[in-house]
């Protein structure tokens, strides 16, 4: 009855060694492999290979208020439309609104859902 567990008693203490000297393997084996492929990468752009503005200067945004183009209707009442029958396959496209002033809020609304405020009286 002794050997199974003199065993078990072995084999606990060498268990976690070997696990640890595995992980520690492993780990330098990645390092190893992360040197080597770090040396096959270029190196970093040298400050005169740096991107530089462009002459007229730099790009600024364009704000604009657009809105989404009409959902053609199917032909035939019942039938309905599949994505590739649909202008941009399927893609919402949007086009340039007339009214280019931003919308905001109505005064007498309470904002967003659960903002606290009594909403429209």
């Amino acid at each position: 009855m002794n050997a199974p567990l003199a065993f078990s008693v072995l084999s606990a203490a060498i268990a976690p060694f070997a696990c640890g000297f595995v992980i520690a393997v492993a780990l330098v084996w990645a390092v190893w492999m992360g040197i080597r492929v770090r040396r096959r990468e270029p190196d970093p752009p040298r400050p005169a290979e740096q991107p530089k503005l462009p002459p007229s200067g730099p790009v600024r945004e364009v704000r604009e208020v657009r809105e989404p183009d009409e959902v053609p209707k199917a032909d035939d009442h019942h039938a309905r439309l599949t994505p590739h029958e649909l202008r941009g396959h399927g893609n919402m496209s949007t086009k340039r609104s007339e009214n280019q002033k931003p919308r905001r809020w109505s005064r007498n609304s309470s904002g967003g859902f659960g903002s606290g405020g009594p909403g429209q009286t």
